[in-house]
């Protein structure tokens, strides 16, 4: 891995990771398409790293709201006010993803990531629905209207993000839509579910690396990972939290349809990668 690759695939990951167009896709195909080689666990560890950085580091007033409410909900034992039920309502939400990630992630990953037609069709397909719950959500409700039904829902829907294409911001704003909450709501509660999910996959890819040691040379382009997804993550944030305010989640449904496409029209005119 040399450092051009490790600000690209760190680029990738910090911008598609937050907005709905899938990291994931976007880490399998552009090596695909570039016939570069894998980028393996350190390069993914360093990743995962950088998006967590990025996220608690914007949301850091958030997680200390969310850390003194749950206390005093315990204290109290009562979850009377929406800021007490917000812990324990991601806590929920986090679960399905976690356990489906843990038995099918391995699974899953190896089904799609040599088959990058698959890929192209989650973008393209996930990407429509995207946009049909955009333009047909009532978006009407905020995260003080959040139900552990509603919560639950999310949480499950998050689990289709396992699949390459899907999307995980995709794939939860998507659900947050369907139930009715506006766009700036949908978005922030799925990035505040995905706190403890990236952290998780941070946390066990690093007890991986630190069991098999850093290879030579892994180093700096590990560091480099880290920083460039961490800057462009925390800037992807703050422009979508920004963005859905005014806008319609078009643009990255469109983007997603086109980039979709490209894909298909590679492989049916034979290019291999």
């Amino acid at each position: 891995m040399n450092l051009l690759h490790a600000s690209v695939l760190g680029a990738l990951q910090g911008f598609a990771e937050v907005l709905p167009i899938s990291s994931s896709a976007h880490l399998i195909l552009v090596p695909w398409f570039l016939k570069w080689p894998e980028s393996g666990l350190t390069f993914d560890v360093a990743l995962h790293l950088g998006t967590f950085f990025a996220l608690a580091l914007y949301f850091r007033r958030d997680i200390i709201e969310m850390a003194f409410a749950a206390v005093d909900a315990i204290t109290n034992r009562s979850l009377n006010t929406p800021a007490r039920r917000l812990p324990f309502l991601i806590i929920a939400a986090t679960v399905p993803a976690a356990v489906v990630g843990k038995l099918f992630e391995h699974p899953v990953e190896d089904i799609f990531r040599s088959n990058p037609l698959l890929i192209a069709y989650a973008l393209i397909i996930f990407g429509v629905i995207l946009g049909i719950t955009d333009i047909a959500g009532r978006k009407r409700l905020t995260l003080d209207g959040l139900k552990p039904a509603s919560a639950l829902t999310i949480g499950l829907m998050q689990c289709l993000a396992l699949i390459p294409g899907v999307s995980r911001s995709g794939i939860t704003i998507t659900a947050g839509l369907m139930l009715g909450f506006t766009r700036e709501s949908a978005a922030r509660f799925s990035f505040l579910m995905s706190l403890p999910i990236v952290a998780g996959a941070a946390l066990l890819k690093s007890v991986h690396l630190i069991r098999d040691g850093i290879p030579a040379g892994e180093g700096l382009p590990m560091l480099v990972g880290i920083l460039v997804s961490a800057v462009t993550g925390y800037i992807s944030v703050a422009f979508l939290l920004k963005f859905v305010q005014k806008h319609s989640i078009s643009p990255f449904v469109w983007y997603r349809v086109v980039a979709g496409g490209v894909v298909i029209a590679a492989i049916m005119s034979g290019f291999k990668g």
